[in-house]
């Protein structure tokens, strides 16, 4: 908030102006009164001033009634000449013919004789009534007040004329002016002197005003030292000691709120769980860094205000009515949709105050992406090892009734149904030892015997044994492929488990033998990156479906299980390898092109080691 104020925005000028407004309004009012009585009573004296004497119209009138009316024109005039009056500026006569028979300006004596045009002068004639008039001569622009009175004969009553007067009113107005200027002049000083005093006198009040603003503004900016100096027992200062105790209330209430605000940000900040909290309409006011996380957010501005329903996209099935009333507390949300493989647990809580009120609502989110991945893949390895075995034991339990029967002394039969039994029973054991090593790995029981190893070497021994294998087949009908090698020169020492990393060398060539056709190729390539030894295995065999890709590794899988369980594979073989490569710190993948065969990778950390330098060292040691 802006503390400095304009002059004309402050208090002390709005107490001025109020005052010297009122002073305005009040000379005014008595100013309007006073020059509007003092217009009225110099009018009624000045036309008091103008009136004609009586005997004046007498002669007037018995001049009217002569019949000689040249005679009688000129004693008109006479008599007009006679009237010493400077206020009138013209006295004209009419008969009750309305022709002018004489005239006091001498500037209009070619009047005389000739028929009046004033109407007000012809109503006399006719109504025998003065008639009293102001005009205005736009001529010269001068005003002027206007006296008709009747002549009267006063041997029969009858009205034988008018006397027509006219005065200038100018100097009964410039009269008013002045007087008028006075009252404004000394009104204007009256007022001047007022507003100075209003100022002053205001400045003083306000002081006290001013102090506590300046007070409340350093408490709304957070600074609590300052007091309001108490300067009376008055109202001002009574609202002055209550600043004062309000800045200390104020300062103790902020410290605990900071505390508050700092231990629930820590709390928020801190927690394993996303936490989202709402106004009452649902819209989100408080989200933690979790929950962004948790929702794939970065900034929390994308959140604030949003309805929380549409934040969780489940507006489709249920309303923040709902969600408020505790009408659904808990339910699982599954973030796929928003391209996250996440499963959130959401709890919603609402916040109510003592009273009952519903406020708002509290969504803590909990992720329970593993726990309900776990369950899906307990389920699934449990079914799927309840399948795999249930083919062999119902085959084993089949050849055995058999021979129960009578079929052991068929020396022909009994030999084959023996071996097939033995053949599933070793299957059996096999895929029952590949179970507890998963079961080891995923228990984290399983033991690494690291050492440092040149893979060349390794990776080369293991492919001359499936070498030596195809040298030693002498069964033509057995398939036959070759093995191609394209390994970098540099010897590349790795850390690893030399026993697990041959099992999955082993799992990948026995995978590329099985499913490689007859005279087919084996390609094996070993390179170096900046930081990692690159492995593959191709095989020029029928390949993997693109939809199948992302479960090559799973449990149990077959892309062909008639196939594979056929060739005597327990479906565990590439999970194990997964496994193993996992615990040795590096990756495993696939590319296949359905129709020409896949490729296997293998990537394990490298640091570049040097054979020289361990000796360097133990000499430094010598």
């Amino acid at each position: 908030m802006n503390s400095k104020l304009k002059f004309y925005q402050s208090i002390k000028f709005k107490i001025a102006l109020v005052f010297a407004l009122m002073l305005m309004l009040t000379l005014e009012c008595v100013g309007a009164v006073f020059v509007r009585q003092l217009e009225h009573q110099n009018l009624n004296t000045f036309k008091q001033t103008i009136e004609l004497p009586s005997y004046v119209d007498n002669s007037l009138s018995e001049q009217l009634v002569n019949t000689n009316h040249k005679k009688a024109n000129q004693n008109i005039r006479k008599i007009l000449a006679e009237v010493n009056n400077n206020n009138i500026s013209e006295i004209r006569v009419i008969d009750s013919q309305g022709v002018v028979r004489g005239t006091s300006n001498f500037d209009n004596r070619n009047m005389i004789g000739q028929k009046t045009t004033e109407q007000m002068v012809k109503a006399t004639l006719v109504n025998n009534r003065s008639h009293t008039e102001n005009i205005y001569d736009n001529s010269n622009h001068t005003r002027y007040y206007v006296n008709i009175i009747p002549l009267v004969d006063n041997s029969n009553n009858n009205v034988v004329g008018v006397v027509y007067l006219r005065a200038s009113l100018e100097s009964v107005y410039s009269n008013i002016n002045s007087i008028t200027l006075i009252y404004l002049s000394a009104a204007l000083i009256t007022i001047v002197i007022g507003l100075l005093l209003a100022i002053i006198i205001s400045q003083e009040i306000t002081r006290p005003i001013e102090e506590m603003r300046k007070q409340t503004l350093r408490i709304a900016r957070g600074d609590f030292s300052g007091q309001v100096r108490v300067m009376g027992n008055d109202e001002l200062g009574q609202l002055a000691g209550a600043v004062n105790n309000l800045s200390v209330r104020v300062e103790e209430a902020q410290e605990s709120s900071d505390s508050e605000r700092r231990r629930l940000d820590s709390v928020l900040s801190h927690m394993s769980d996303g936490v989202l909290a709402t106004d009452r309409r649902g819209n989100v006011t408080i989200v933690n860094n979790m929950a962004l996380q948790l929702l794939g957010v970065e900034h929390e501005d994308e959140l604030i205000g949003k309805s929380i329903i549409d934040v969780l996209d489940i507006r489709h099935d249920y309303t923040v009515r709902q969600l408020v009333n505790s009408e659904q507390k808990e339910m699982i949300l599954d973030m796929s949709n928003s391209g996250s493989n996440l499963i959130l647990n959401a709890y919603f809580s609402p916040i109510q105050r003592e009273s009952g009120f519903v406020s708002g609502l509290v969504c803590v989110l909990h992720d329970v992406t593993s726990q309900q991945k776990e369950e899906q893949e307990r389920k699934e390895f449990v079914s799927n090892v309840s399948h795999e075995l249930r083919t062999p034991l119902t085959s084993v339990k089949s050849y055995v009734e058999a021979l129960s029967d009578g079929a052991w002394q068929d020396k022909e039969i009994a030999p084959q149904f023996l071996k097939v039994v033995q053949d599933e029973t070793e299957r059996m054991i096999r895929m029952i030892n590949d179970l507890l090593s998963l079961s080891r790995m995923d228990a984290g029981t399983t033991k690494l015997n690291l050492e440092y190893v040149n893979i060349n070497e390794l990776f080369n021994y293991i492919l001359n044994r499936f070498d030596m294998i195809i040298k030693k087949e002498e069964d033509p009908k057995k398939k036959k492929y070759t093995i191609e090698r394209f390994f970098t020169k540099k010897d590349l020492w790795v850390e690893i488990d030399t026993d697990k990393f041959t099992q999955v060398i082993d799992n990948i060539m026995n995978n590329a033998i099985k499913y490689s056709p007859d005279g087919g190729v084996i390609t094996a390539r070993l390179l170096e990156t900046h930081n990692h030894v690159i492995m593959s295995i191709s095989d020029q065999g029928l390949g993997i479906p693109r939809k199948d890709l992302s479960h090559i590794f799973d449990r149990f899988f077959r892309v062909d299980k008639a196939r594979s369980r056929k060739q005597g594979g327990t479906g565990l073989g590439l999970a194990i390898s997964k496994e193993v490569v996992n615990m040795l710190g590096g990756q495993i993948w696939v590319d296949s092109v359905e129709g020409k065969g896949s490729t296997f990778y293998i990537s394990l950390p490298y640091v570049p080691y040097e054979e020289g330098d361990e000796w360097d060292d133990q000499k430094d040691q010598n």
